[in-house]
């Protein structure tokens, strides 16, 4: 069994040690980090009650009591995309671009293997809200996410490792709320470059639904078909995450894939789930077989045994009482000395409610919100005697992000100014707003 500091070392290919080889740094002790929050307390409130007035609207303009919350904001459930780190640290050590392909690609799906029981909403971060995360002790990585836009809510997120990779993305969550169900739509693309090679990994994320949002056990499932893009060797890989359904034989939370070269080969397949574990297997040969179900001819693929590529860790003991967070997600609201003054974990109503203050969190967060709201409209009155002046005006301007319109998908997206670890070096954050 794996504990959650382990490593999980199946290289994709038998054949090159190159993906293997595990440093000695891996081995230093590490810092204690905290194992448990509170228990979650029991209370009950009627979640209908509430939306029933919201169908078809845009979900981030409602508010919501901190009943429906845990105890984390969206930038660090952002943050958690990175639980498996090891993967791309693997990845950064293979020698073949379609291997490491396979493991970007195992990466891409375990970001949503904690989401099957959380199935509580992040707090929306105040605009210019900021968290990191620094575990380059640790694991070689710095990670940093700021809220860029409050209408659409968006976030910016950066991570650079000393292991050989560079992690970027830009979200904006669309959400509508369908009555029964509630679907979340992250818009944005994941961009990842390997340093020694120039690889560059671009992919999008599925859409997540949240089920039985009336009457039930809410649930959450994750449907759709991402495609990862290596720019550099133009190899693919197409993913397709199944959506559930009562009457399919098939196993639940199903992903399948096929990792291809430039001209379109398949070279490997991937199959597994998206809260348990992603294998590959090698094809060795391709054959046209008989015709399918809608009279397409089908491709029949021989392959060789699959290799485990990424498998969930467990869950600690006594997750079900701490909102199902994996044992990284207990860490991430952890006080920290240093960080920025507008980091989550200072944020004064995510700290009550994880305390189990929920009453006094609950004033808090409209107060916040409240504060939010008055600075805004500062800045939409400032913009409007701007105009009639005549003058130009600069609208809100994240601290540590500037847009810039990206040479490989040639959108406009947030990108990393630098400057963030150096004022957390000199300890001077005389730069960053008041928000709480």
């Amino acid at each position: 069994t794996h504990t959650h500091t382990a490593f999980i070392c199946v290289c994709v290919c038998p054949m090159s040690p190159s993906c293997n080889d595990v440093s000695g740094k891996e081995l230093q002790p590490r810092r204690q980090r905290r194992t448990h929050v509170p228990d979650k307390p029991n209370y009950s409130l009627n979640l209908w009650s509430i939306m029933k007035n919201c169908i078809g609207k845009e979900l981030s303009k409602i508010p919501m009591p901190v009943n429906f919350n845990e105890p984390l904001s969206m930038l660090q459930r952002l943050t958690e995309d990175l639980e498996y780190h090891e993967l791309l640290d693997k990845a950064a050590r293979c020698d073949s671009s379609l291997e490491q392909m396979c493991l970007v690609a195992a990466f891409s799906v375990s970001s949503y293997s904690t989401t099957v029981h959380r199935t509580a909403k992040p707090f929306n971060p105040l605009l210019g809200e900021t968290y990191e995360l620094d575990r380059q002790e640790e694991f070689g990585y710095r990670s940093l996410c700021e809220q860029v836009s409050h209408h659409p809510p968006a976030a910016a997120h950066h991570v650079i490792s000393q292991r050989g990779w560079t992690l970027w993305q830009e979200i904006t969550i669309a959400s509508k709320f369908r009555g029964k169900y509630l679907s979340i739509m992250p818009l944005g693309a994941i961009h990842l470059q390997f340093h020694s090679s120039g690889n560059h990994y671009v992919w999008r994320k599925v859409t997540s639904t949240v089920h039985n949002i009336i009457v039930g056990k809410l649930w959450i499932d994750q449907s759709g078909d991402i495609e990862i893009v290596n720019h550099r060797t133009k190899e693919t890989c197409q993913l397709k995450f199944s959506p559930y359904s009562y009457f399919s034989r098939d196993v639940p939370r199903k992903v399948t894939g096929m990792v291809a070269d430039s001209e379109g080969q398949a070279h490997y397949i991937l199959s597994g789930t998206w809260d348990d574990k992603i294998e590959s297997a090698k094809i060795i040969q391709s054959s046209r077989g008989g015709s399918g179900s809608e009279g397409k001819q089908k491709t029949v693929y021989q392959t060789l045994s699959p290799k485990l590529l990424w498998k969930k860790y467990p869950l600690p003991e006594n997750a079900e009482n701490m909102y199902y967070f994996s044992a990284l997600a207990l860490t991430l609201n952890e006080p920290e000395e240093g960080v920025g003054l507008t980091d989550s974990r200072l944020r004064p109503d995510q700290k009550l409610m994880e305390e189990g203050r929920w009453d006094e969190a609950n004033s808090e967060k409209q107060r916040l919100e409240e504060k939010q709201r008055a600075v805004r409209r500062r800045r939409e009155a400032e913009a409007s005697d701007a105009v009639d002046e005549g003058k130009e005006y600069e609208g809100y301007q994240p601290l540590w992000f500037h847009q810039r319109r990206d040479s490989v998908t040639g959108e406009t997206n947030f990108v990393y100014n630098g400057g963030y670890w150096e004022a957390k070096e000199r300890q001077d954050w005389s730069m960053c707003p008041n928000i709480f």
